[in-house]
């Protein structure tokens, strides 16, 4: 067990982007270790990409964050994202607090440092997430007044029962189809601004009770994106379907994995614009990108995905792939009076 001196806590403003690189990768190594504690199985965070990571803002975005410190170990976190642009009324926070340090109020401490953040800013609203593996975030989220907004489901699929025959059926196309595929690391620049009105289309996910407007993209948001995985040497596969009729996009599904935790793929968006459903895009999307993984990502074992309970269609899909039930996760809304 870890040892820590300080017996009276200290909840302290942090600016990565300003930080020492020992300060960086004193929360790197805090984000590092609590994953480890909820999930033992999982193939471990790298304390230099966490600390990457906390570098990271998109265009228009900015984010506050706060640390306690034990000295110069970090032993809790929080952060506070928003928007500049849009969603001027909301925020989204995260909150970390080291494995052995739990219910002594450091988690209070910084969520209070926040929810203060987020009356700065404007902000009525803060979201939040939780996952079964961690069952004390829901009732942690609770004592701060949130709401549970948005149940999903994450699952999980073992690449090694995939079943074959299957995806040869998704991926089987009539005669003179008018739709192909295109597989991008980067989104070419002639397909850039069409991927962004593709992209958009995730707007018409379930959002539950969220009291959030629909979100827009940039294609600067889209190149800041693509930069930031790059910096952290991630690879994300991006799958577009065509429609060659019209030159527009309309569907697409995205994976993103990392040669260090090589066993672990984990799947992004997909989405298919409305007038294009009913046609079989997303089942081919899904499939074929499956084929993708399989033979792009060395090593590949599982492939990780969240949906919402309510997306019955998306749901259905994944589970004719095998995909099985794996943890539960909460989109949580706190108002702020």
């Amino acid at each position: 067990m870890t040892s820590f001196s300080a017996s009276i806590w200290t909840v302290s403003p942090f600016d990565p982007p300003t930080a020492t690189p020992e300060q960086r990768l004193a929360v790197g190594q805090l984000l590092t270790d609590s994953h480890a504690f909820a999930l033992p199985d999982d193939p471990p965070l790298r304390p230099e990409l966490e600390a990457l990571g906390l570098t990271h803002v998109s265009p228009d975005e900015a984010a506050r964050h706060f640390v306690v410190w034990d000295g110069d170990q970090a032993v809790a976190w929080g952060s506070l994202g928003y928007s500049l642009t849009q969603n001027l009324h909301a925020a989204h926070a995260r909150l970390i607090v080291h494995p052995d340090l739990r219910r002594q109020g450091l988690g209070r401490a910084v969520a209070e440092a926040l929810r203060e953040a987020a009356r700065e800013e404007g902000r009525r609203l803060i979201t939040l997430g939780t996952t079964s593996h961690v069952p004390a975030g829901d009732a942690f989220a609770r004592t701060l007044g949130a709401e549970p907004a948005l149940p999903m489901r994450q699952s999980q699929l073992d690449l090694a029962g995939l079943d074959q025959g299957l995806l040869d059926r998704w991926t089987a196309r009539p005669e003179g189809d008018p739709y192909r595929l295109h597989l991008w690391t980067r989104v070419p620049d002639e397909f850039l601004g069409r991927m962004v009105t593709m992209m958009e289309v995730m707007n018409t996910a379930p959002k539950g009770d969220l009291e959030v407007d629909d979100w827009r993209i940039t294609p600067e948001m889209v190149r800041a994106w693509e930069d930031m995985i790059e910096e952290a040497g991630e690879i994300r596969l991006i799958l577009a379907a065509e429609d060659t009729r019209t030159g527009e996009l309309m569907g697409y599904t995205e994976t993103f994995w990392h040669p260090e935790r090589a066993a672990l793929v984990y799947q992004g968006a997909t989405a298919v614009r409305p007038e294009a459903r009913g046609q079989g895009l997303g089942k081919w999307l899904k499939a074929q990108m499956l084929r993708h993984v399989q033979a792009e990502f060395p090593g590949a074992r599982w492939v990780r995905t969240n949906n919402a309970e309510e997306n019955a269609a998306m749901l259905g899909i994944n589970v004719a792939l095998g995909f099985q039930p794996w943890a539960s996760f909460t989109e949580w809304q706190v108002r702020l009076g």
